[in-house]
């Protein structure tokens, strides 16, 4: 990618490595609108040199953000393997560029960062303005602790990436501007993809820098900040590959953890899990004693080495008939919010059951304090999870929820209330005091939850057996 770098660009490609130009498949040149004479330049060394390059020229410059999002779009549609962004100023060093391909083709790593702080001082011996280099290590320091990765350096522009990992991502809801690097970090993370490091050198000459400082500082902490808060529950981040896999919370004050109390308490038996997912909480219940065996939409990876038995099905159709009619325990966590019959659903499932079997279910709690704030100030939307979650066709209070129940035959046996799952930054690495104090709300919130539950409450619990 280029912008203004009519004195530069031409040395930069000459730069490529000879067994890299051999191998290369193509090189996009993508002008962002420049004011001067990148365009003509890069035309003309397309004429000149034996690398096989398209040369564009957006008619009205995209941002830093926006152009990588048009070459990877290239990319994707042209069925490339590996895309490698490459700066047309000649800040990074081209020498290197098949130390960062080399890991991608090798299926080590679905992207691969170029990091100037992996060598000890060879950034600011290779010119790098202390104030950036302080500014880099603060900002890095503190989204390694917020998302839980380790790496060096978020902000080189020095990048390999798997196209097919690309594809996964919803590239176009991220930012035009220069935190797109953010927030595709976030993707990649989000996605479960395999991110890596190699050092490479650190040049800093006369080229013209267009990133206001400040502004860049404020918005890739309010992306990791979004991004964490998503992972929670809270708003919407596309970055997920798999929206229909769910994800496991172990704490003991969270649904899976109540969910989990209640099935050790009622000794082993043979558990159906609906809604099953990857078999995470299946595998839990597993080494409870149970035989579990599960159900779902699609078949995540993994779910047939985790739990016992799985049956692929759309439970919109209802149960799938290999499920058997006696288990002792069948378990529906946050499943009835997404078909639109719940009831049916429900009795399907009171039928699958042995005569004094339970039925163990949550449901996302509609009237808890965030969907309420967001209606009540008129910005209603989905969330990629949540009470919100875009996937939900039906919402429940406490109060229709156990009418629903109560309709179709169930007594409540026990109930419980958990707060907002703030347990997932157990998984962000070290304790900081980010994250103590994150920690601390979630007590408060559980607090709340138990003393307000249909204000604080996140999610509604039941375990449930058939009326008398």
């Amino acid at each position: 990618m280029a912008y203004n770098a009519e004195r530069t660009l031409a040395t930069t490609l000459d730069r490529l490595p000879p067994s890299f130009r051999k191998t290369v498949d193509h090189v996009l040149l993508a002008d962002d609108a420049s004011q001067d004479g990148t365009y003509e330049i890069g035309r003309a060394y397309q004429s000149s040199s034996e690398l096989p390059m398209t040369v564009v020229k957006h008619p009205k410059n995209l941002g830093y953000g926006g152009n990588q999002k048009a070459g990877y779009a290239w990319a994707i549609s042209h069925g490339l393997d590996v895309v490698v962004l490459l700066h047309g100023d000649g800040q990074y060093a081209p020498e290197v560029i098949e130390s960062l391909v080399d890991p991608v083709v090798r299926g080590e790593a679905n992207a691969v960062f170029g990091s100037r702080m992996l060598v000890k001082g060879g950034a600011l011996d290779g010119g790098m303005p202390l104030y950036k280099f302080v500014g880099n290590r603060i900002l890095s320091t503190a989204q390694n602790r917020l998302t839980g990765l380790g790496l060096s350096e978020w902000h080189s522009g020095y990048r390999a990436y798997s196209v097919k990992a690309l594809a996964k991502l919803d590239l176009q809801s991220y930012s035009d501007d220069f935190d797109f690097d953010t927030e595709i970090i976030l993707g990649l993370h989000g996605a479960g993809f395999t991110i890596t490091e190699v050092p490479i050198p650190t040049y800093y000459g006369d080229e013209i820098c267009h990133v206001n400082g400040m502004r860049y500082a404020k918005d890739v902490v309010v992306d990791v900040l979004a991004f964490r808060a998503s992972r929670m529950g809270f708003g919407h981040r596309g970055t997920v590959v798999d929206p229909n896999a769910y994800q496991m919370k172990p704490s003991k004050r969270s649904s899976h953890g109540r969910l989990l109390a209640w099935l050790a308490a009622s000794g082993p038996g043979k558990v159906l899990d609906v809604g099953c997912s990857d078999g995470r909480f299946g595998a839990a219940a597993r080494a409870l004693g149970h035989e579990v065996h599960g159900v779902d939409i699609v078949t995540h990876e993994g779910v047939t080495n985790r739990i016992d038995a799985f049956f692929e099905a759309d439970l919109a159709a209802g149960l799938p008939e290999q499920a058997h009619d006696d288990y002792s325990t069948i378990v529906a966590g946050d499943v009835l919010e997404h078909v639109v019959d719940p009831g049916a659903l429900l009795d399907q499932m009171v039928e699958r059951l042995a005569p004094s079997g339970h039925l163990l279910i949550s449901v996302p709690n509609i009237s808890h304090w965030y969907p309420r704030g967001r209606i009540a100030v008129g910005r209603f939307d989905y969330d990629s999870r949540g009470p919100l979650d875009e996937g939900h066709l039906r919402f429940f209070t406490r109060r229709t929820i156990e009418q629903l129940l109560s309709r179709h035959g169930l007594r409540v046996v026990e109930s419980a209330t958990v707060g907002a799952p703030v347990d997932v930054v157990d998984r962000a690495g070290p304790r900081t005091l980010t994250t103590s104090l994150v920690r601390r709300l979630g007590r408060i919130d559980h607090a709340a939850a138990q003393a307000w539950p249909t204000m604080f409450g996140y999610q509604l619990l039941y375990k449930l057996e058939r009326a008398a």
